[in-house]
């Protein structure tokens, strides 16, 4: 089945054309990471791999150009324009349904929540969500290696997500940002989930 209205070589040459090199490298390896974690927990993998291709289509646009497009076609909570890193998401869903035909609602669901989750995500969701965080191809091997092996062991999805929340929280701290208010329900409920 197709999930858009070209092929994805012709994706990969929009891609390439609308984002710095090392944004379509990420590209490459987040769908590529999608395809194998989508068949390691039983989700479709050709859905994934297209997800994970143009999670961050519309991450290089400006900051003027995503709210241009916000404010004119889409709904997005208050809190999530506090933080300009996040703006490109929703764009990204948009794009993919407006400019490359993408209408499967699991696809667009799990490009739009990439960045910030959401409570109570599909597998698939959680599938893209940590896909982006520990592609090989940008992201700092230190850095994803105890997210890997936490993929491993039983449970290992609902694991590896706490422990990508634990490191942004942390992060944010140390650097004096805003934490969302949905991030710390997404952390207490995953938490409460694994551990109790």
């Amino acid at each position: 089945m197709n999930y858009t209205k070209i092929n994805k070589q012709e994706i990969k040459e929009w891609l390439k054309n609308n984002l710095s090199s090392e944004r379509y490298s990420h590209s490459l390896g987040t769908a590529q990471c999608a395809r194998e974690l989508a068949e390691q927990y039983g989700e479709n993998t050709e859905k994934a791999y297209i997800a994970g291709l143009l999670h961050d289509c519309a991450k290089c646009f400006s900051n003027e150009k995503l709210l241009e497009i916000i404010h004119n076609n889409l709904e997005v909570e208050e809190s999530e324009l506090q933080n300009y890193k996040t703006l490109h998401a929703p764009v990204s869903a948009y794009i993919a349904q407006k400019d490359f035909g993408v209408t499967d609602a699991e696809i667009l669901s799990a490009i739009r929540w990439h960045t910030l989750g959401k409570l109570n995500m599909s597998e698939f969701e959680k599938i893209i969500f940590l896909a982006d965080k520990i592609e090989p191809n940008t992201r700092n091997p230190e850095h994803t290696a105890d997210i890997k092996e936490l993929l491993k062991e039983e449970n290992g999805l609902n694991k590896a997500l706490l422990k990508c929340y634990k490191n942004t929280i942390i992060s944010l701290v140390n650097r004096n940002l805003k934490i969302c208010l949905l991030t710390i329900e997404i952390y207490n409920k995953l938490e409460s989930e694994i551990n109790n």
